[in-house]
Formats: C-alpha cells, sequence, structure tokens
C-alpha cells in the first residue's frame, strides 16, 4: 500500500543532508521536469516582485524566495519530515517507533509541485511552489506534470494499493487509476452533512498515521474502511471512494 499525501505550504527550515541530488530521489523518470522546475525556480527568485506575484506571497514572505534562490546548495532532509503542519501534526511521524516506524518509510509518499512524488525517506530541500503556482515559462504547473507523472503512479497502482489523501490542486497534477479517495464530512444532529474543511487536513494525518500503523496490507477499499473501523471511526464506502463522517 501506498499512502499518498499533499505537501503543505509550511516546511522545516535547515537539515543535515547533502545538497539536493536529483539522483537521490525516487522515481528518475520525473528527473528531467524535476531538473527545469528548480532551475526556473531559482531564477524567479533574483527577481522578487516577480517571485511574490508567481508564489501568491507577500514581501513578509521574502525568506521563502530565499529558501528557493538556494535550493541547489541548502542541506536536505528527509521529506517526511521537511512537510510540516496540520496534516503532518497528525500523522506526528516522529513518534512511531519500530516495525510502525519502517512501514511509515515504505508507505508514505508525497505528491509535490516541484518534485513530482517522493517518498518518505528522500532527501529534499526547503522550498516554495504550489500546485497552482504559475511560472514565467507559462503553462500550469498540472500540464507539466501529469504526461510524466501520471504513467509513474499508473505504474504503482498496477502493483499495490494507492490511498489517495491529496488536496484536489494536487490530484490535479496527476489521475491515479483505482486509488481509494477519501473525503471527511461532518453530520449534523438532523442527518444532514458537510464537507470538513478546516479540520480535513488533521483527520486525514490521523487516518495515514492509522494505515501506516497497521500490520494489515489492505488490498482494496474495503480493508482500508476496516482499519479506520476497527480504530472507532465511522466510515462509508462507495466503491474505491470513503467517507469519513464525524459529528458537527
Amino acid at each position: 500500500m501506498l499512502v499518498l499525501l499533499p505537501p503543505s505550504e509550511t516546511k522545516l527550515a535547515g537539515g543535515d543532508g547533502p545538497p539536493l541530488d536529483l539522483a537521490a530521489l525516487s522515481h528518475p523518470a520525473l528527473d528531467p521536469v524535476r531538473d527545469a522546475l528548480v532551475d526556473e525556480v531559482v531564477e524567479l527568485a533574483a527577481d522578487l516582485p516577480a517571485a511574490r506575484a508567481a508564489l501568491g506571497i507577500s514581501e513578509r514572505q521574502d525568506d521563502e524566495i530565499a529558501r528557493n534562490a538556494a535550493l541547489r546548495t541548502s542541506p536536505t532532509a528527509p521529506a517526511i519530515t521537511r512537510y510540516t503542519g496540520v496534516l503532518y501534526d497528525a500523522l506526528d511521524v516522529r513518534s512511531l517507533r519500530g516495525a510502525a516506524a519502517g512501514r511509515a518509510r515504505e508507505r508514505l509518499a508525497t505528491c509535490s509541485a516541484l518534485f513530482g512524488l517522493v517518498h518518505a525517506g528522500d532527501p529534499i530541500p526547503a522550498y516554495r511552489l504550489s500546485a497552482g503556482s504559475t511560472l514565467p515559462a507559462g503553462g500550469t504547473l498540472a500540464a507539466r506534470w501529469r504526461p510524466v507523472l501520471e504513467p509513474v503512479l499508473a505504474a504503482i497502482a498496477a502493483q499495490q494499493l494507492v490511498v489517495d489523501l491529496r488536496s484536489g490542486s494536487y490530484a490535479a497534477l496527476a489521475r491515479i487509476p483505482g486509488a481509494v479517495t477519501v473525503n471527511v464530512l461532518a453530520e449534523r444532529p438532523d442527518g444532514s452533512r458537510s464537507v470538513v474543511s478546516h479540520h480535513n487536513k488533521s483527520h486525514k494525518g490521523a487516518l495515514a498515521r492509522l494505515l501506516v500503523s497497521s500490520r494489515a496490507e489492505p488490498q482494496d477499499a474495503g480493508a482500508v474502511a476496516r482499519i479506520a473501523r476497527k480504530a472507532g471511526l465511522t466510515v462509508e464506502r462507495r466503491d474505491t471512494h470513503l467517507d469519513l463522517v464525524l459529528p458537527a
């Protein structure tokens, strides 16, 4: 099983790994796009106003542009510890021990606007680039990633179950045939439901933790649902889609 996470805008600074080496990342078929995007992001960082506009940030976040300027030379850290924020706090991978920690390294991957797909141990620098960013070269990042990323994800999905926890903009970078998708819904006392927005990431992070903590090797959405239900969660299944239902 592969549990595919969205990235986070916030990222841990620093690291103790060597500078970025694309050859050290999983899926070398993605390297040409990775290399081109890294070059473009580094070049863009030399023009602060253009970088702010492309990245959708303000002057108060110029330190993010400085990170991009140093992409080729700054230290790296494993991807699973590089990303921070609500989902990754709920996942809390650093607290996993023993076999669960090993399963986390094997089962977790992140969809990245800059690197396409990185697995838990892949060494990456801190950076700022979102799926919705528009670089000066033109075209959407989805248009650039889809032709190379979809075949990689399709090959993975042909070999193992993929649980896709990505948000909409990152799901648009590449489709995954047969992937299990998850929504988080809030149910009111009158039975009406709405999509959870504010705590969506937290609940998906908690689900990812359940999936890497489990010794089970789920083969379909039903098996994923059983792992969640065993932990006391309310889950409804429609084919390959799961709704995680919480009280409002």
